[in-house]
């Protein structure tokens, strides 16, 4: 009896992680390179952001994202940010907070029109690590204080898979984008170094690398450090909440 009991817990175990793993096939950082253009899509926590660029000559061209759902054939993502959609000065309501669908195979390799065209994108990460998810900024030192920053439609996020970052400054209502940049990450012995592969705002800041000291306590990621433009920060992020 015991035997049989034990038998149905592991067939339902492994039944619940096979299932876990087909809702988030998708799960992870992708790439797709045709030249020298570098396309990028992380999918975490149930946001996507997909990222086009072109790292060798330090050329920033495009980023879009939001929430999605997957059945593992096709991907809707509901759109919070576009940079080509606000360049056109596109009126927010012909596009925010509205949906495209498109056709996916997971596996080893993504097959996807994502990219405006079929085409098969390779696997960088599964999102291993603790870093991996969408971060908000909740509090920032001012002085001696530590100002707190509640959710607005105008917010900034860091979405992390397990090796690469982006930061988008954004207004999920309006669409006004206000910058981003990207690349990829380590975390390692209460450091997080940032290598800087696209920068919106100042194409010349790629290639270079920023080092912060970093620390997760009670689910907070305490980030604290020299910024960009050398000036000293303590940032508070929290995971943005679903």
């Amino acid at each position: 009896m015991k035997h049989i009991i034990l038998t149905l817990l592991v067939t339902c175990a492994t039944s619940m992680a096979t299932d876990a793993h087909q809702k988030d096939a998708l799960s992870g950082a992708w790439k797709l390179q045709q030249g020298d253009i570098i396309q990028t899509a992380v999918f975490v926590d149930g946001y996507v952001s997909h990222s086009t660029f072109d790292l060798k000559n330090k050329k920033f061209i495009s980023t879009r994202g939001g929430t999605y759902k997957t059945d593992g054939k096709t991907l809707t993502v509901t759109w919070q940010y576009d940079t080509d959609k606000a360049a056109s000065n596109a009126p927010a309501d012909t596009w925010v907070g509205q949906s495209s669908t498109f056709d996916v195979t997971p596996g080893s390799t993504l097959s996807t029109n994502m990219s405006g065209a079929q085409a098969t994108w390779e696997r960088i990460d599964k999102n291993e690590g603790p870093m991996a998810g969408v971060w908000r900024i909740t509090g920032r030192k001012e002085g001696d204080d530590m100002g707190q920053m509640p959710l607005r439609d105008r917010r900034t996020l860091k979405i992390l898979s397990g090796t690469r970052f982006q930061w988008v400054a954004i207004n999920i209502k309006t669409g006004e984008f206000s910058g981003t940049g990207g690349g990829t990450y380590t975390f390692e012995n209460g450091k997080y170094t940032e290598n800087i592969e696209f920068f919106s705002r100042d194409n010349e800041r790629v290639g270079a690398s920023l080092s912060f000291d970093g620390k997760i306590e009670n689910g907070a990621w305490h980030h604290s450090g020299l910024s960009s433009t050398g000036n000293p920060i303590y940032e508070i992020w929290n995971k943005l909440e679903k």
